[in-house]
């Protein structure tokens, strides 16, 4: 009881800021020239940063947008079999997904850096030289009201964790392929799209 009061009290802060950080998040990607190369940057590797770059590579096609994956831990993991099994609910194959950890190089790479929370932006920031701009938390971009401005880590959860977690990422990229490539939608995006420069 108490537990769960607690962690109603935690996700307040980003349920009420959630509407200001959407509407940043969205008008500083349409201030932006559209990325030649993306990457999507979690943990381990293993869950969420795969499938939005699985995502995310489907959604812009044959734009020529350079799409990849990284973590801070250990190379050459496996998706477990709850998220290749989530993954393909939504069209993804992950089974031949193997994790890869995030190097300057790679973060240098990137033209536009997608992170799950607010601590991997803060790690991508400080140890690779990147500017707050150009590392994105994704979950700002989420057109649902949300009790937590990360996204969900499914490890050692449930597979249901994993699921909302990977409709929610689906969701997002979404959101960023239509403020990047596709001019942005939803209300929240509707006042900022005036100010869009190509």
């Amino acid at each position: 009881m108490v537990a769960q009061l607690l962690k109603r009290l935690r996700g307040v802060p980003d349920r009420l800021l959630h509407a200001r950080r959407r509407q940043a998040a969205l008008a500083s990607l349409l201030a932006r020239r559209p990325p030649q190369h993306v990457l999507a940057v979690c943990n381990g590797n293993i869950f969420r940063s795969p499938f939005t770059a699985a995502v995310l590579r489907r959604a812009v096609g044959s734009r020529g947008v350079g799409v990849d994956s990284a973590g801070f831990l250990g190379p050459g993991r496996p998706a477990p079999p709850d998220a290749v099994a989530a993954a393909a609910s939504h069209g993804v194959d992950l089974s031949p997904h193997r994790s890869r950890l995030l190097t300057g190089d790679l973060a240098r790479w990137a033209d536009l850096v997608l992170v799950m929370d607010e601590r991997q932006r803060q790690m991508v920031c400080d140890r690779f030289g990147r500017a707050r701009r150009d590392v994105v938390i994704l979950g700002d971009l989420d057109p649902q009201p949300v009790t937590s401005r990360g996204i969900e880590d499914p490890v050692e959860q449930s597979v249901e964790v994993c699921r909302r977690a990977y409709a929610r990422i689906e969701r997002c990229v979404t959101e960023l392929v239509n403020a990047l490539w596709g001019g942005a939608t939803g209300a929240a995006a509707g006042d900022v799209t005036a100010g869009r420069r190509r």
